[in-house]
């Protein structure tokens, strides 16, 4: 597995490199936007680490030209801005996640492991059994990984797809974003959840016909979220 880390500040990026290494990926490093866009395009990374504050490009100027023809590789974003919409930003842009400087270098790892191992599950095919089932408006494609509203296909990010398939599969079952965090995101020590709250409302704006009075994706005030079937 090929991780590539993006950072201007090369203390980080070297023990970044030693851990990772040692934890058997193969590491690319670059250190501006520019360098790293590249990178991303051009050395088929399984994840990649990519700091906000880059010269030439920041970071979030690469996660959006990254998303434009990448859905599926895992972005985490790192960054020392404390701003809650900063990091709101960073998930909107289509980051699977992010950690904030300093971080600890087990928990980024762990990050590391579990998004890996998501996209390696992702990019196995799935079982030919698996049809397309409709829940209400929805038809879920899990072979092809498409979602279409009323037979026509919605533009979704990876994410986005694994969270409209999962609360299908139980329609009307409400689930509390920490529910969501573990079985979508994987993350069973992950305390923050405004990642669950983001890509809610991304998929409200594609799936609903008025985002701001949902009748497909629900809220159970207090408890969490559901599917209409």
């Amino acid at each position: 597995m090929k991780i590539l880390i993006v950072d201007d500040e090369k203390n980080i990026v070297d023990i970044l490199t030693y851990n990772l290494v040692k934890e058997g990926y193969e590491v690319e490093a670059a250190y501006d936007g520019r360098e790293g866009l590249e990178a991303a395009r051009t050395c088929a990374p399984d994840l990649i680490l990519l700091d906000v504050m880059l010269p030439y490009m920041d970071g979030f100027e690469v996660c959006s030209e990254i998303r434009k023809t990448d859905r599926l590789t895992p972005i985490i974003m790192l960054t020392a801005r404390e701003e809650e919409r900063d990091k709101v930003y960073g998930l909107e842009l289509g980051a699977d996640d992010y950690i904030t400087k300093p971080f600890s270098v087990r928990e980024l790892l762990a990050r590391v492991k579990t998004n890996v191992r998501r996209k390696s599950v992702l990019v196995e095919p799935a079982e030919a059994g698996d049809e397309p089932f409709r829940a209400g408006r929805l038809t879920i494609d899990a072979l092809r990984q498409t979602v279409a509203k009323d037979g026509v296909e919605l533009d979704l990010t990876q994410r986005e797809f694994e969270l409209i398939r999962f609360m299908s599969r139980q329609c009307g079952k409400v689930f509390s974003r920490e529910e969501l965090m573990r079985e979508v995101w994987q993350y069973e020590y992950y305390g923050d959840v405004r990642a669950v709250d983001v890509a809610i409302r991304r998929l409200r704006e594609k799936i609903e016909d008025d985002p701001a009075a949902p009748a497909i994706l629900m809220t159970k005030r207090g408890a969490g979220y559901y599917l209409e079937g």
